[in-house]
């Protein structure tokens, strides 16, 4: 697991660049590595190069390492002494503690939403972001939809904190998905239980969606863990 060096993910990039504006401050720069992290553009094991990724958003070096301290905060990054910084690779434990906070609050989130109709229009979108992700095999795509229709539930309490939270956490998760070799059996089954989730929330059954969402994560965190024990276990292996 190498550098970043390649011309095209760097130019990408700096694509990002507006999207700081005028005002750059670390938490932007921070917010943009996380998205680009959750994203896989930065997979785990990944050295950041200070110089390449400084050059690409047009940020100081001490803006930059600001926003890496934050994100090591965040448990996304990690310093290593005289090497430099890398994204994290989780432990197995760490993916079924995402879960257990991931459980905690979607399902706070859902028990008290008022009364129906809800918001979802970002639910919609996500299901059918997910299903043309899957018409196309792009089992990636069809991973961040997923990240993204969890996110919408979440954004459906209305709090800058808990988005905030969740952000991070599902950031997190995904640093598991990008080492799973099986993408397409990890994430497909979940296009039929966010939609029969959906479905609930359109019928304004709100104690059947956190049912289904409880019993969603219950069986995600199985599966996640145990594909994701397997990846990592079957490195080492095979340098024994």
């Amino acid at each position: 697991m190498g550098g970043i060096g390649q011309s095209g993910e760097l130019g990408e990039l700096a694509d990002d660049r507006a999207l700081l504006g005028r005002t750059s401050t670390a938490e932007r720069v921070a917010d943009i590595l996380r998205t680009r992290i959750a994203e896989g553009f930065f997979p785990p094991g990944t050295r950041l190069s200070e110089d390449s990724i400084g050059g690409a958003l047009g940020v100081s070096r001490n803006t930059l390492r600001e926003a890496f301290r934050l994100l090591t905060h965040e448990r996304l990054l990690v310093h290593e002494l005289n090497r430099g910084v890398f994204v994290r690779v989780l432990a197995v434990e760490d993916v079924a503690d995402i879960y257990r906070t991931r459980r905690l609050v979607e399902c706070a989130v859902v028990h008290g939403l008022g009364e129906p109709p809800f918001a979802v229009d970002g639910l919609v979108a996500a299901v059918e972001e997910g299903r043309a992700a899957a018409r196309a095999e792009d089992w990636k795509g069809v991973s961040t939809a997923n990240i993204h229709f969890h996110r919408e539930l979440v954004a459906l309490a209305g709090s800058a904190r808990t988005d905030e939270l969740m952000r991070g956490v599902l950031a997190e998760l995904r640093l598991a998905f990008h080492i799973v070799d099986d993408p397409r059996g990890l994430h497909e089954p979940y296009l039929v239980r966010n939609q029969e989730i959906l479905e609930a929330l359109l019928a304004g059954e709100r104690k059947t969606a956190e049912r289904l969402l409880a019993g969603y994560l219950d069986d995600s965190r199985t599966r996640v863990a145990q594909a994701y024990a397997k990846a990592v276990d079957e490195p080492e292996r095979a340098e024994t």
